[in-house]
């Protein structure tokens, strides 16, 4: 585990440190079940999934006090995806005055189409209860 950089396993999911990290204690929390699809995550898989988000945003907190975090998945090659078919939270703590790098060094935002266009496309596919 220590040469994996695994930090803590559970029954379903595990966390690690990210070899290619955002900031110093990015986490990744992982299923050991590989899994491309989040929708095909099995309950138990999705719980633990999220409990041990949680518990590296406490492990954080401890260890290194961050002012705040980024959670997210990267779903696929194009959203950036190391492992492609393998769904994964990351868990990315952060502290005021660090930044992303686009911005900083050359000005950009990627957004590729306006927003209030991006938010009609997504409101009519949104799954209807």
């Amino acid at each position: 585990d220590e040469d994996a950089l695994v930090v803590h396993r559970g029954e379903h999911a595990f966390a690690l440190l990210n070899k290619f990290p955002y900031s110093s204690g990015h986490l990744m929390v992982a299923p050991y079940r590989h899994e491309g699809d989040f929708a095909a995550l099995a309950d138990g898989e999705a719980l633990e999934l999220h409990r041990l988000a949680g518990q590296a945003l406490g492990a954080l907190a401890e260890t290194y006090g961050p002012h705040g975090y980024n959670l997210g998945w990267n779903l696929g090659r194009v959203a950036g995806a190391g492992v492609i078919d393998h769904v994964h939270i990351h868990v990315v703590p952060r502290w005021a005055g660090d930044t992303n790098f686009m911005p900083v060094l050359a000005d950009v935002k990627v957004l590729p189409e306006h927003i209030t266009q991006t938010r009609a496309r997504l409101a009519e596919a949104w799954p209807r209860a």
